[in-house]
């Protein structure tokens, strides 16, 4: 399967709209953080990305409020604004046993280690595959459509990702993104397996 190079408004918009339709698992208790960790650990792979709540004042950014990791079929949903970034989590991100593919994951892996070090191992950079298939649109949006055929909504994009309360629309948002950044390396994968 080779994928188109790039993909246009229209036909983005003409193609099916999913989301992650798994468990959604909002982690904001110290208490929940082991058994979290415990349980992605058992994946070789886990779609990675984090949420920031967005500042609309030039020079003033925020800290990552949200860290994504998601399985085919449970997403977990770390709210480190309240946990900070916990052991059991820096080892996740630490391990180069599990593969953690994700979309301009620079920022985010920048923004974690601002709130505590870690040595970052297993992390793939899906821009980077994209390129050498070929594919000039790099978006998680333009390479979930290219790459899976359809398309994500990033309408809770600028939500506020510090709320008390996170939303049901936001924890789809949140999940979605991650468990895509799993299927479009999956779908890699398998292809440069087959060439």
């Amino acid at each position: 399967m080779i994928y188109k190079e790039s993909i246009t408004k229209e036909e983005l918009a003409d193609m099916p709209l999913r989301w992650f339709e798994g468990e959604i698992i909002v982690v904001e208790h110290s208490r929940q953080v082991k058994s979290a960790a415990e349980f992605l650990s058992e994946f070789p792979v886990l779609g990675f990305d984090t949420e920031t709540k967005p500042s609309f004042q030039k020079g003033n950014l925020n800290k990552v409020a949200l860290l994504q990791l998601s399985a085919s079929s449970h997403a977990f949903l770390f709210r480190i604004n309240r946990l900070g970034l916990p052991s059991e989590i820096k080892k996740i991100l630490s391990s180069a046993k599990i593969v953690k593919p994700g979309v301009a994951i620079r920022d985010d892996i920048k923004g974690l280690q601002q709130m505590k070090r870690f040595n970052p191992d297993g992390f793939i950079e899906l821009q980077n595959y994209a390129k050498e298939f070929g594919i000039k649109n790099f978006s998680l949006k333009k390479l979930a459509a290219i790459v899976l055929g359809f398309r994500i909504s990033k309408s809770q994009q600028l939500s506020n990702w510090e709320s008390h309360e996170l939303s049901d629309a936001q924890k789809i948002y949140a999940a979605t993104d991650a468990w895509v950044a799993l299927k479009i390396y999956e779908s890699f994968f398998k292809t440069s397996n087959n060439v």
